[in-house]
């Protein structure tokens, strides 16, 4: 225990050393390299910064760092990746393309709250599909909120998170917020 305290006041330290411009980065970076741990570097942003200054700045930096993401696999969908594949393949891929074009704003959003999702693997098959930047933006900006809270407040190991009851419950009540606002935001903006 006493190895993870230190393991933990040291990280802090130097995240606060680097100030708030490296636990941005942190964050961004690990939108593009998906076996980085968000859910430790929201924890430590939190730790370093606050619980406030903490959640925003992983927030923003989430968000920037799968748009960037998306952005990238939404300029190669059709240009490049379609030509690395074969005609039958690339059917069965359009097929799978259409079916994710249908997942509404909300369905979107509670994706991508969920804590476990991989965003990484979001943001290509957002952007392989060509979801709309307008239903993109809005699903990442209304879900990774909820998400960054979560590890920001909550954050566990994930066997501690799935067998904890009250662990449950928040996510349940931040998935049902989320599912809520979606659905104002996809009425107010006419996304779908």
């Amino acid at each position: 225990m006493n190895i993870i305290n230190s393991f933990i006041e040291f990280s802090t330290s130097f995240i606060s050393s680097g100030g708030i411009i490296f636990g941005f980065l942190l964050i961004l970076v690990e939108s593009f390299i998906p076996i980085l741990p968000l859910g430790i570097f929201v924890a430590l942003n939190t730790n370093a910064f606050g619980p406030v200054l903490g959640i925003t700045i992983s927030w923003l930096a989430t968000c920037l760092g799968c748009f960037l993401s998306y952005l990238l696999f939404y300029s190669l969908s059709n240009k490049f990746l379609y030509s690395l594949f074969t005609d039958k393949f690339r059917k069965r891929i359009k097929r799978a393309v259409k079916r994710i074009k249908k997942i509404s704003l909300p369905g979107l959003v509670l994706i991508i709250a969920l804590p476990f999702t991989p965003a990484f693997l979001i943001n290509i098959i957002c952007g392989i599909a060509t979801i709309s930047r307008k239903k993109f933006i809005a699903a990442i900006l209304i879900g990774k909120i909820f998400m960054i809270i979560f590890w920001g407040y909550v954050g566990k190991s994930i066997i501690e998170s799935i067998t904890d009851i009250k662990t449950m419950l928040i996510i349940g009540l931040m998935l049902l917020v989320s599912y809520v606002i979606s659905k104002i935001v996809s009425k107010k903006m006419d996304i779908e």
